[in-house]
């Protein structure tokens, strides 16, 4: 066999896996949207008979869609806003500043990575019904805009960063904090996008966290009210279920197919810095 069989085979091998995963990971998506587009939520049985768009006109009349969109948008867009501006000095630091206690700091930040959110979930519960901030946008925010994950991403990429661009900086008289967001800022884009894509699907999808700490509608997100209305229909409308999932991650896909190249391109950088 030659060289260059085996490579043609070593492709098609490849492919053949990449095909089978994004089947497997598509199907999911696909019943979903069939579900929801079929009259009654009958997927498996009616074919493309069914086919209706009255379960998402019956959701969307239920649930006050408009006001769940903008809590969720707004919550989401805070918290990545937090994050980036505690996580990149922060990232920078840890990558070209010498400080007492540097590598003590770094392990922290690495520990965090991989502690639970439900671990803390009770002493920031304690902490904020204190500060009679339960049932607010403010308690859905703050506990998320300090992110190890922020920190170790952006100090990743300004890793990648030549040192003689910091040191011509200085040289032109920009100080520590303009060093920061006028020169790592403005290089770091691609970690940004990535940041925001993990953030915004992470806590945009969050269920368990405004389950603690909401008691009313007034500060409800998209699956707070997709949670609601499952428990309300005892989970027998399949259709109207399925609309709701739909609705619910429709931003979502939208946000993705508008950045996807950015995000493969933060995501490949931060793998392959060392």
């Amino acid at each position: 066999m030659t060289m260059r069989s085996r490579r043609l085979i070593g492709q098609l091998a490849r492919h053949l896996l990449l095909a089978v995963g994004g089947f497997v990971m598509l199907l999911p998506f696909a019943v979903m949207l069939k579900t929801a587009f079929t009259a009654g939520g009958g997927s498996f049985r009616n074919g493309l008979s069914g086919f209706t768009v009255a379960n998402f006109t019956t959701v969307w009349a239920q649930q006050p869609w408009l006001h769940l969109y903008i809590n969720t948008a707004v919550m989401t867009a805070l918290i990545f806003l937090g994050q980036v501006v505690l996580g990149l000095p922060a990232g920078f630091a840890l990558a070209r500043r010498e400080f007492a206690g540097k590598k003590v700091a770094m392990l922290l930040v690495v520990a965090c990575l991989v502690v639970p959110e439900q671990v803390i979930a009770l002493p920031n519960y304690v902490l904020l019904s204190r500060l009679h901030w339960t049932d607010t946008l403010a308690a859905l925010v703050v506990p998320f805009t300090g992110s190890a994950f922020a920190v170790f991403l952006f100090r990743q990429f300004v890793l990648t960063i030549p040192q003689s661009l910091f040191d011509a900086a200085r040289l032109d008289g920009v100080g520590p904090i303009a060093l920061v967001w006028r020169v790592a800022l403005p290089n770091v884009r691609p970690a940004l996008v990535a940041l925001g894509v993990f953030s915004v699907v992470s806590h945009w999808n969050d269920l368990f966290w405004p389950s603690v700490m909401l008691q009313t509608d007034k500060a409800a997100t998209v699956p707070y009210a997709v949670a609601t209305y499952a428990n309300s229909e005892g989970f027998s409308n399949y259709g109207g279920q399925m609309a709701t999932a739909t609705l619910a991650v429709l931003p979502l896909l939208l946000a993705f197919l508008a950045t996807q190249r950015q995000f493969v391109r933060g995501i490949a950088f931060a793998v392959n810095t060392d």
